[in-house]
């Protein structure tokens, strides 16, 4: 009768070796699902494992050869296992005699995607921008980078978030996509640094002796480079002052090395400065006028009797 399923006959195959063994101990129209689940697991398991001890070992020595940092390797490595389990989960299937089932899941499979991915629109966008940090590499983990007005140390990337320990002791977790769109400082990435800072002399001063002063000071300092050694140009004529900027290199920067070696050295040059009778000049104002009481007019230079 079409639509009734009918007992395997002794001897019939189930068209899986697992099965057809397990038909003479069970019911033989039980032997075919339970082959097939067993078939199936074991199938997995054993390419899930092999798949690890071949493929993982083949992408290390290849993310090795291409020199990323440990922070990229490890998601590309989570990656890898991921689509170790889906192959082996995929070939399992097949294997086992499941390629109807197989067909539907992949059809199922490609219709949550899509429902995924417009529900799923800003993880997607962060995540796609994780693998551009990865393969750009505008910054590594401890590294001082600034964006947005913000600045910290970077303490992990992920593939969706990179998290930021500022220097105020706050972790910000900041999504990638954050540090992707925007324009991202990275004051570390290369060997050396460039510091400039100003300094203010009065228009009394001899601006020569002020610039000699502020280079050997320089000089004197192991952690800023000789070479390029440092340069002072002339480059404002303020209301109150003249400004004179210095520029120098430190080697192998971080952000506490910039800011102890600017700390020192400005502190250094202000106090050969006032050794050499060099003002740094703040501005003032002159007010003139009368002062009125009453309707009065009455001179200030009154106010200086005695």
């Amino acid at each position: 009768m079409t639509g009734v399923a009918l007992p395997l006959q002794a001897g019939a195959s189930t068209g899986n070796a697992v099965g057809d063994f397990l038909a003479r101990y069970i019911d033989a129209s039980y032997a075919g699902p339970v082959g097939k689940a067993i078939t199936f697991l074991v199938a997995a398991t054993v390419l899930y494992y092999v798949g690890k001890a071949v493929v993982l070992p083949l992408v290390s020595r290849v993310l090795e050869r291409r020199g990323l940092d440990e922070h990229a390797k490890r998601p590309l490595r989570k990656v890898t296992s991921i689509v170790v389990l889906f192959v082996a989960v995929g070939v399992a299937f097949a294997f086992a005699g499941f390629g109807n089932i197989l067909t539907a899941v992949a059809t199922i499979g490609a219709a949550a995607t899509l429902a995924i991915g417009f529900a799923m629109q800003d993880v997607l966008k962060n995540f796609v921008a994780g693998i551009f940090i990865y393969t750009d590499k505008p910054f590594k983990i401890g590294d001082w980078i600034e964006w947005d007005g913000n600045s910290g140390i970077v303490e992990d990337i992920s593939l969706r978030v990179s998290r930021v320990r500022t220097f105020d002791n706050e972790l910000l977790t900041v999504p990638n996509s954050n540090l992707t769109d925007g324009v991202i400082k990275n004051p570390v990435a290369k060997d050396k640094l460039r510091v400039q800072f100003e300094f203010g002399i009065s228009y009394d001063d001899d601006i020569e002796t002020a610039t000699a002063i502020i280079v050997e000071e320089a000089e004197k300092r192991d952690d800023i480079l000789d070479d390029p050694g440092v340069s002072v140009r002339l480059t404002q004529l303020g209301d109150s002052f003249v400004g004179l900027k210095s520029r120098f290199w430190i080697a192998d920067p971080s952000r506490a090395d910039f800011v102890r070696t600017r700390s020192e050295y400005v502190q250094a040059v202000k106090e050969r400065f006032d050794e050499e009778g060099i003002d740094i000049p703040y501005p003032t104002r002159t007010l003139e006028g009368a002062v009125t009481v009453n309707g009065d007019a009455v001179d200030p230079e009154a106010f200086d009797a005695e």
